[in-house]
């Protein structure tokens, strides 16, 4: 007789995991390195491959653009350093095993005299190849690394870096026009005459770029170190709980208001409250100068900090429209469960036991009750006492792609609750505010929901119990095989019990 398990099963709406497809496999751990204007630095993906983690992530501050338009060469002191850092990255990557490191450079590298020379320089001492890509192709990988968090992401990509900034437009998980400029803050820096002289070109840039880009009323998305920066003084200024920065949003209103406050308040102060680092804290003045003419040009609808950009726009770049098309949430979570887990495999059919709850659910709700089941037992190694923390914290602070810090904390206060009936009296509490009553309720009932179909283990071929909800009578069913019935015992009744509170509804099983 054959087993069930050899049916062909039947994976949903989030179609089939990809992280072991053989072709796939090879973007599994992948090292990027951009050479920046201001920085430059390595990052190795790792783990599943349409939502990586960052196993290895390092920046060396070398400002090789400092001074490019008064000399029109790169920073000496800063070529050096980058010489120096990128001897480092390429014995890491050997060391590592890594079969090479993709290399870029970007504004400065480019527009400097001696960029060739450097890069010669570096191919001679590392036998690394520096790709020297346009401003047009610097616009084009970093939306490619928001869409890789995003995949249906729609608006304008504003990446800033040292000597330049780039301007490109996304929709319907595809790349449109795309510009450059040199509103980089180091340039603007070298500018005569002032905040006043600054403040005039950018406003004279902005708008031919207006003229180029056409209306862009829709979502911002910023990119760049001294975006994410700017956003650690707003989450400073406003109070907020969540210290995440890729997905934070903000309101036109919120950036004015933040733009005051920094004008106003000791910088070196505000520097050490937020964790700015001096020498991005220095460029942060012609950072908002760039952003307040930002917005009152292109008047966007809502603004949104992505931590990915042209880095992870360059292993984007490497993937098939298969990978592609995957949710890079629901890839991570498939990936977690199956390296951490205790059943891998048990995610689906809890998501399974639980959909019944939530037949009404939209889709954006369906993928976050998927991933709960998904991740509902991958912190199982932390302390009994703790756990139900544990599970809270990492997934509010994973790196985690296409999330909003509203949909973060839903998720956690469903483990949350996957561990612990109630949530009163921990140091959570702040973030729960991020979610209304509603869904608020929605996690606990989802996460009950999953502590008691948790007491329901077995092989993931084998019959299990069922659950039907009849909200307008307001009756909660528990169908199970009676060869199962050893399986409900008292600890099994309290939880079903538990859920059938948050409900409201009466509890009935039947064997």
């Amino acid at each position: 007789m054959e087993q069930s398990a050899a049916r062909i099963p039947d994976w949903g709406p989030f179609g089939k995991p990809l992280f072991d497809h053989p072709g796939i496999r090879d973007l599994s751990r992948v090292g990027v390195v951009d050479v920046g204007s201001n920085s430059v630095r390595m990052v190795i993906f790792d783990g599943a491959a349409r939502s990586p983690a960052y196993f290895y992530n390092e920046k060396v501050m070398c400002e090789l653009g400092a001074g490019l338009s008064e000399t029109g060469r790169l920073n000496p002191r800063g070529r050096v350093r980058a010489l120096a850092a990128l001897r480092r990255f390429e014995h890491l990557s050997r060391d590592l095993g890594l079969p090479g490191l993709h290399v870029v450079a970007t504004a400065a590298v480019r527009e400097a005299e001696d960029g060739p020379e450097f890069c010669q320089e570096v191919l001679a001492e590392t036998g690394l190849h520096i790709s020297v890509i346009d401003g047009e192709e610097e616009a084009r990988l970093s939306a490619q690394g928001v869409l890789l968090g995003w995949p249906g992401a729609y608006g304008l990509i504003c990446d800033i870096g040292g000597s330049s900034m780039e301007l490109a437009e996304i929709g319907g998980g595809s790349v449109g026009r795309c510009v450059s400029s040199s509103l980089g803050p180091l340039k603007l820096r070298d500018i005569k005459g002032g905040r006043r002289a600054r403040k005039a070109h950018i406003k004279e840039t902005l708008e031919a770029l207006r003229d180029q880009m056409g209306p862009q009323r829709d979502r911002l998305f910023l990119v760049g170190g001294s975006w994410r920066a700017f956003a650690r003084l707003d989450m400073l200024r406003r109070g907020y709980p969540l210290n995440v920065l890729h997905e934070y949003r903000m309101t036109t209103k919120q950036v004015r208001e933040t733009i005051k406050f920094i004008e106003k308040s000791d910088h070196e102060h505000l520097r050490s409250q937020a964790g700015v680092s001096s020498s991005r804290m220095a460029l942060i003045p012609y950072a908002m100068d760039v952003l307040s003419r930002l917005i009152r040009t292109f008047k966007p609808k809502d603004i949104a900090i992505s931590s990915y950009g042209i880095r992870e726009g360059l292993l984007y770049e490497q993937m098939p429209q298969i990978l592609r098309d995957c949710d890079p949430l629901i890839e991570a979570c498939r990936f977690s469960e199956q390296k951490d887990a205790r059943l891998p495999g048990f995610g689906p059919h809890l998501y399974d036991f639980v959909m019944p709850l939530f037949r009404s659910a939209p889709p954006a709700r369906v993928r976050l009750i998927k991933a709960a089941c998904l991740l509902h037992d991958v912190s199982w190694r932390a302390h009994p006492d703790y756990r139900a923390e544990v599970c809270f914290d990492n997934v509010t602070r994973a790196n985690l792609g296409g999330l909003k810090h509203s949909e973060r904390v839903f998720i956690g206060l469903a483990l949350q609750h996957r561990y612990r009936n109630k949530r009163e009296g921990n140091r959570f509490a702040p973030l729960y505010e991020l979610l209304d009553e509603r869904d608020q309720k929605q996690a606990e009932i989802l996460g009950k929901a999953m502590r008691f179909g948790a007491m329901l283990w077995m092989q993931n071929d084998a019959a299990t119990g069922k659950l039907r909800f009849y909200p307008k009578k307001r009756e909660l069913e528990f169908y199970l095989p009676k060869s199962l019935s050893p399986l409900f015992n008292e600890v099994a009744e309290a939880r079903f019990e538990s859920l059938a509170n948050a409900l409201k509804s009466r509890p009935i099983v039947k064997i």
